[in-house]
């Protein structure tokens, strides 16, 4: 995962090269993986980091759209830029992952909103949109078996009656090791603690509990308030890992 910042044109231009490199160099034919994908360069979303920048996020998002859309990846919107209520979803698009968007897409069930009607021989298709910062965080689980890994993400999501903007996923990482993989798409009305300790009453009608987490890209550090200090997130001080202290850094430079 790559997190970029830059003024609008620089950071369309940039985008769209990442786009080009990825065609390039992953073959998606080739590619094994947990997580659910449907391309090369799978996601593409442009962040604004305060309100008063979200209409300069959207008209970059569609820029990069059509760019990535002319160097030859059908180009779905979602989220704030979708077409319809189904699309907004990514879960829509990835469900099945890029076989199955293939098959969609050949039988006319699924039209790109941009670029070809087919998906790219090797690097698939790319999802686009404009939102504000979401989490994307990890919790890995001692004890878990599949199916429990499996409810526990039910019970975390939205739509299984658990906390407003969570989607969660369970994936296995290997033999005996299970991961809820979540968004969240409010960290500051719903902090990253809170996903941790609604992960821990969950884990224990299984046995089971959370011992270890990862981000995946940089969090506002408001997500961080309350965090609990026996579930460590893997590589350091998570605070450096902030928007802010990202941004802060760039410009004292």
């Amino acid at each position: 995962m790559f997190t970029l910042a830059g003024a609008d044109a620089a950071l369309v231009r940039a985008l769209t090269e990442l786009g080009r490199r990825a065609i390039e160099r992953i073959d998606m034919s080739r590619q094994v993986g947990a997580h659910p994908r449907i391309g090369a360069l799978d996601v593409c979303p442009l962040v604004w980091p305060l309100p008063g920048l979200r209409d300069n996020a959207r008209e970059a998002a569609l820029a990069v759209a059509e760019q990535l859309a002319s160097a030859g990846l059908p180009v779905f919107l979602y989220g704030e830029l979708a077409s319809t209520p189904e699309r907004v979803e990514r879960s829509f698009f990835r469900h099945g992952g890029p076989e199955a968007l293939a098959r969609r897409m050949r039988d006319g069930e699924l039209e790109p909103d941009l670029g070809p009607s087919w998906p790219h021989a090797t690097a698939g298709a790319v999802l686009v949109t404009a939102r504000p910062p979401l989490a994307a965080f990890n919790i890995e689980l001692e004890g878990a078996s599949p199916d429990g890994a499996a409810t526990i993400a039910e019970g975390l999501r939205e739509v299984g009656g658990g906390l407003p903007g969570v989607r969660a996923i369970a994936i296995e990482l290997g033999p005996g090791r299970m991961q809820v993989s979540t968004n969240v798409h409010d960290p500051l009305a719903v902090p990253l603690g809170r996903i941790v300790e609604r992960v821990r009453a969950l884990a224990t009608p299984h046995e089971a509990r959370p011992v270890g987490a990862e981000l995946v890209g940089l969090i506002p550090a408001a997500a961080l308030d309350g965090y609990p200090v026996d579930v460590p997130i893997a590589g350091g001080d998570p605070h450096r890992r902030t928007i802010e202290g990202r941004l802060a850094a760039l410009s004292a430079h």
